[in-house]
Parts: structure tokens; sequence; C-alpha cells
């Protein structure tokens, strides 16, 4: 059309474009209709394998329940790019019950140039019938075609809508709340939306987990199978070497595809099994997740980028993450984990108590690889193996060190660290990983040459010893040395004017120096089994942030120091016993305005001394780790508090009598706390309860319509627990519920019906 445009510009007013317009419109007609009667062909042609579970979870206990927890509420299937989240819906759009319930259905396949005056019309298409020609749909504008369709919606028989593939951008919020508002007004309508983003909070959303390694295998399997024509057949050594090639695709279905298309295709080249299985090429699947990392703000991009730091597949706090970014002038805002997860660009591994927080996540090993190349192309990230596998750069600012459990070959590269080099001068982050023999050969000034370095990370490294040059450092903005064999913290630390982040958490028995008071900077403080020898006078840092764990006795904490400590929010305290004096550090931590999180911890099986003064008054997150006599009064728990952990209390009084009165408690968790035979709870506010290694307890009981807010219950390795309470047929909002056991109560509890009705299922072994 443009092209004949343009032929006949100059005699425009003779040339009538409507033919050509209606020619364009009938060609767009056919090509929604093929889209969506693919999207409603009886059999899925493609390679599937491991959604039977999803399947049945999808239309049985969630589209096709009435239960209160999913009722009423739009349903996201939610998952990374390539974990198949429209296999899945186009699974549940097809299943025979499904069809037989929902007389009228529709599926729309959506893209960023999908307009939402070209949703609507597709939907007024394929669930209204019109008398005339449906190209007229083409004329009407958006408001009339949504008035249409909100008519039609409120006359016609149950319908189920699909929206495949919704992306924030597309600004279909007021339009979706036109659809869910339907959902509201008829208990007999569904709305399905696949997403890669979780598009609103109050969506009953179905999280996609990644394969197994089972699962990835079948879907191997499969794959070559429909490429080659053949049942290929492999040795159980094969297999293993297949499996082992198979993990770099982090059970993503669209790598795992791409890898079997490939591996056929060379297999019918007449290549060997055992030459395919000893490499893998994911190119092509990083090229399909680009557009996710394109897709991100500036913000977004540096924190997608920093996770290049860490290992693959490893389990990372929260707090490390934040102190990470902020170390290296990323400007993030209060939940940047949370917005990740939001994107699946990190898989929550951990929830945190507080909404949108994200205690311990981690990242697909394809996206973990997707950092490390985007990384290395925009921040000047250098990746040093010990097996000498690099890429050494010119002038690297960032790099990460890999280290086996032999002694770091620096000939292999190049002497790569070596004191003298000027690449030293360039680094801002410095990262290492594995064995800490990499530093036995390092000289006294190794770290001289570090003049720009702003992060530092030993974590598990196993290092022994820090040089007292780590003083000059002077740059330095983040610490970290936890769990590591270091005895002693050198003088030269107090030097580090700029330190803001110290972690020397799980070094057993390492002394400390007088020296924290002078680090002025410092936000974060992480210690735990620390000697010092004196009191270390923290109350100085006026712009600490976090403190865990600080001994009761090697703290002097009166309430006119403590005052100066204005932005403190989080503070763990250790080793309290039953010769602690509490009766003054509570009141004196009541002068903390900011604290809202609070620890304490005792000491080894020592009793912790009485309670009863604890209330602190803006304490919103406590957690008592250790023996206890008794629970403290009511009156004296925070008045605030909504979320409570009690850990090895071991109680022999019934703690629920109390935890019932609290009236803001909404996550309750009791692990190793009580040594009685039963619980009983009344608690209609509480959202979570977890319950584990209550070793004696027989019994929980339910009061009827006493847990009604109850959203998730788990409860983990309780080997006399055979049963669960009546009462959880009542908790109408529960939606996940976990179980640890031993295998004949695993099959007791699953073979019953009260477990029947929650929509998460998950009872091990």
């Amino acid at each position: 059309m443009a092209r004949v445009s343009a032929e006949h510009k100059s005699k425009l007013w003779l040339y009538d474009i409507s033919e050509d317009l209606d020619a364009l419109r009938m060609i767009k007609k056919c090509m929604m209709e093929f889209g969506s009667e693919s999207a409603g062909e009886g059999e899925d042609k493609g390679v599937v394998v491991g959604l039977e579970k999803d399947v049945q979870q999808l239309v049985f206990k969630v589209i096709l329940s009435a239960e209160v927890c999913v009722i009423k509420k739009p349903i996201l299937i939610k998952g990374m790019v390539g974990m198949g989240k429209t296999t899945l819906a186009r699974k549940a759009y097809n299943h025979p019950a499904i069809i037989e319930k929902f007389k009228r259905r529709a599926w729309i396949s959506l893209s960023s140039f999908t307009s939402r005056h070209e949703v609507v019309m597709e939907l007024v298409r394929q669930l209204v019938t019109l008398d005339g020609d449906s190209l007229l749909l083409e004329e009407m504008d958006i408001q009339s075609l949504e008035q249409m369709l909100r008519r039609q919606l409120k006359e016609m028989p149950p319908w189920f809508i699909v929206l495949d593939n919704v992306l924030p951008e597309m600004c279909y919020e007021s339009f979706l709340l036109v659809l869910a508002r339907h959902l509201y007004i008829s208990d007999e309508c569904r709305l399905l939306i696949t997403s890669c983003h979780q598009i609103e909070q109050q969506f009953y959303t179905h999280e996609m987990k990644a394969l197994d390694s089972d699962k990835s295998w079948r879907l191997f399997l499969k794959t070559v199978d429909k490429f080659t024509s053949v049942e290929n057949k492999f040795t159980k050594e094969l297999e293993r070497k297949g499996r082992e090639m198979l993990k770099k695709c982090g059970g993503l279905p669209l790598a795992i595809i791409d890898v079997g298309r490939e591996k056929a295709k060379q297999r019918l080249l007449g290549i060997e099994w055992e030459e395919l299985f000893d490499s893998i090429d994911l190119c092509e699947t990083l090229k399909k997740l680009e557009p996710m990392y394109n897709s991100l703000d500036g913000q977004l991009k540096s924190c997608f980028l920093h996770m290049s730091f860490f290992k693959e597949n490893a389990i990372t706090r929260e707090e490390k993450l934040h102190h990470v970014w902020a170390a290296n002038g990323v400007r993030i805002g209060t939940t940047p984990c949370a917005s990740l997860a939001d994107r699946s660009i990190i898989e929550v591994v951990h929830p945190y108590p507080e909404m949108f927080r994200v205690k311990r996540c981690r990242m697909n090993p394809l996206l973990h690889m997707l950092s490390i190349k985007k990384a290395e192309e925009e921040m000047d990230l250098e990746i040093l193996r010990n097996n000498g596998n690099n890429r050494p750069l010119e002038s690297p600012r960032h790099c990460v060190i890999h280290c086996g459990r032999a002694k770091f070959n620096h000939s292999t590269n190049q002497d790569k660290f070596s004191h003298s080099t000027n690449q030293d001068k360039c680094l801002v982050s410095l990262m290492f990983h594995g064995g800490g023999r990499y530093l036995d050969d390092a000289g006294k000034s190794y770290w001289k040459s570090f003049e720009l370095l702003k992060i530092l990370d030993l974590e598990d490294f196993g290092a022994k010893t820090l040089l007292e040059s780590i003083g000059t450092l002077t740059e330095l903005r983040y610490l970290g040395l936890r769990n590591n064999y270091i005895e002693e913290i050198p003088h030269s630390l107090g030097g580090l004017k700029r330190l803001e982040v110290l972690d020397i958490a799980l070094n057993f028995m390492v002394e400390v120096p007088d020296i924290i008071k002078d680090m002025s900077s410092l936000r974060h403080l992480y210690m735990s089994d620390v000697i010092y020898w004196k009191p270390l006078e923290v109350d100085a840092l006026q712009n600490l942030e976090t403190l865990t764990f600080m001994s009761i006795y090697s703290w002097t904490y009166e309430a006119s120091n403590l005052e100066k400590m204005t932005s403190l929010y989080k503070l763990g305290i250790e080793e309290i016993d039953e010769n602690s004096d509490v009766s003054e550090l509570f009141p004196a931590l009541d002068t903390l305005k900011e604290l809202t999180h609070l620890i304490l911890s005792g000491f080894r099986f020592r009793m912790m001394s009485c309670l009863d003064e604890i209330c602190v008054h803006n304490i919103q997150t406590l957690r008592l780790d250790g023996c206890i006599a008794r629970l403290p009064s009511v009156d004296s728990f925070p008045r605030e508090i909504k979320y409570l952990a009690l850990v090895n209390t071991c109680l022999d009084e019934d703690p629920m009598p109390i935890l019932m009165e609290l009236p803001y408690l909404r996550r309750l968790k009791l692990r190793n706390a009580y040594n009685g035979r039963e619980l009983v709870f009344n608690m209609s506010q509480l959202e979570i309860l977890c319950i584990s290694e209550l070793w004696n307890l027989r019994k929980i009981q339910f009061v009827e319509y006493g847990m009604a807010g109850l959203q998730q219950l788990d409860i983990m390795n309780c080997p006399h627990l055979e049963t669960l309470p009546e009462g959880i047929r009542l908790t109408y909002r529960l939606k996940k519920f976990k179980m640890v056991t031993s295998k004949h109560i695993a099959t007791k509890i699953r073979n019953s019906d009260l477990v029947s009705k929650i929509v998460e299922v998950d009872i091990n072994p």
C-alpha cells in the first residue's frame, strides 16, 4: 500500500485507496482468525512434558473452583520467557471440562503492537454472534466496541477469556478492570492471563516452575525423537552425560527444546551422541531472552547486570544484593528485588515477612548466563577461572574469580592480580568464589594497588587471614567476609572511613579490635560469635541501620547514647542467658524510634532471662531464638507486632492463650518452640502459619471459623502429627499447604479429603 501510494502520489486524487484498505482488513481478519483457531485446536502438536499436575490444578482447583480464595479473581499464569505459560494456558483452554462448562470462549494472542481496539474487536468477534459482516467492526470506535462488549458479557452464558502474553506497557489496566468487574457480577465467568509480569497483586497467580532433571530429560528425548523420527535409546553412561549437559538449560523448556532440535539435526548429519553430549550451544536461546533485558529501565538493567557477580544458581540474600547495588552507585528504589521477581527475572526462594520484600532469591542459569554476557559487553566485566578458560581484558572494571580447591594458577592467568599490574587500579568490584588458597601467595602489600576498589567480597571463600594492607582500600564501600575461617580482624580496617557495609558473620570466634567506632560511614554491620577485648561503642555510629549480632555482654547500651542512633531499624542481640540484665536493655531500645526488627538470641542451651519488659513499642518483627521459661504476658508484647518467630524456645507452657491475644499478628513461625502435645488456634487475622520440629505434637485444632484469614500453612517434621485439624475445611482463604513428614503419614494425609479443596498442595515424601 505504501509503495503504490508513493507511485501515485502525483495523482493521488485519481487513486481509490478503499479497495486496498478492504483487502488489508480481510488479510488482517484471516490472520486473527488463524491465531484464535490455532489456540483452540483440540490437540497440541508441540512437545510437552511435565504439565499434568499444573493442568489438573489450574482446571479443577482454580478455573472450575467455587472456593473463596480463587472465585471472582482473574487468573494469572506467570513465569519467565520460555517457561511454558502459553502451553499451559492452551492445555486448560482445550480441556474437555472447560469446553463443557463454558459455552463462549475467546483466545487473544497479544504482542507489543496489539492495540486495545484490536483486542476488544477480536473479543466481540469471538464471543458475540453478529448479524452482518464482522469487517464492519473495523469502522467502530473503541467506546462503541467496549459498550457492545460490556452489554453482551452481561447477557451471554458463562464465558472464558484468555489473554495470552499481556505486557505492562500495553496499559490495559482499565480494560482488565472492566472484564474483572464482570467476574464479580457472575461466579460462572473466568478471565485467564499469561504474562512474565505480575500484572496485579489481586490476581490469583499460578507461578510456573523450572523442570527438574527427570522432566528435562524426558522433554529432550521427546524433542529428538520427533525431529529424528526414530526412538532414540541411550546407555546409562550416555544418559548421565546428557543429563549433565542439560543442567545448563536450567529446566527452561524453551532452551531444552532448542538444544534438542540442534542435537537432532547434528545426529541426522551422522555425528555420534557421545560427541554431541560433550558440549552445548545456547546462543539461540539467549537471543530469545534478550528482549526481556532490553525492556528493563535503566535502574533494573543495572541490577540485572550485577547479578553476574554471583555464582550460577546461588541462593542470595536480598540485603546483600541491595548492598552491592548501592556500593556500585546503582540508584535503587525500595523494592528492586520485588520488581525483578514481579518480572520473573529472579525466583523467590524465601519470601520476607513484609509484603513486597524478598528474603532469599536465585536466578535461572540461562538468565545468569545472559547477565554475564551483557555485563561483559556493557560494564567491562572480567571472569577468571582456575582452569585458565578466560578472556582477560586490558582494563576491567569488575572482576569475578572462580577458584577450585587447588591453588590458583596465577601463571595461567597471566599474573593478572600481581600487585604491580596497572589493571588493578581500574577495578571497582572484586568477587571471589570457591577455595581460599588463591591468596596463599599474596604478598604483604597485595591490596595497595587496588586504588578504586569499592566492593570486595570473600564470602564462603575459606579465607583464614587478612593482610594489614587491606586497610589501604580507602574507597571501599562493601567488605564481605561472611562464613570464613578468619581469626582476627586487622587494626587497619579502622581506616576504611567510607565503608558502609561490613559483614564478618559466621567466622567462629573472630577477634575484633576496638575499631568499629572509627568507621563513621557504616550503615550495616553483620557479626556473630565475635570476641571483643572491650565493649564496642557502636552507639557512635549514627548512620547505622542494621546491627546483627551484638553480644549483650559486649555492648554499652545506655539510653542516652542509643538516642543518637536515629537510623537503626534492625537489631540482633545474642548470648542472652539467665544472668543477663534485660531490665535496662528494653527501656534503652525503646528510645530507638526507627527500630522495627528485633532478634533476641540465647547462649547455646542456657535459659534466656525473663522477657517480661520486652515492650518496645515500634517493633513489628520479633524473633526469639533460645530457651525461655515462659512467654512475656500479652501486655508486655509489642502491640504493633505483625511477624513473630519462636525458635528453639522449648516452652513447656502452652503459648497459644497469649499469642491469640496479639491483634495485628499476621505471620507466625513455631520451630522447636513447644514441648506439649496439642495446639489450639483461634487467630482470624493470621495469614501465614509455619510449624516445624514440634517433636511431641499430636494434635492441632482450629476453632470453628477461627482461622478464616489463613492463606498458607506449613507443617514440617512433626513426626507424631498424623492428622490435620477438621477446622481446615473452614479456612476458605487457604490456598497453599506444605507438609514434610514420614512416608506413612504423608500417604494418610494425601488420601484424606481435608486437602482436596486447597489449590496448592505439596506433601513430601
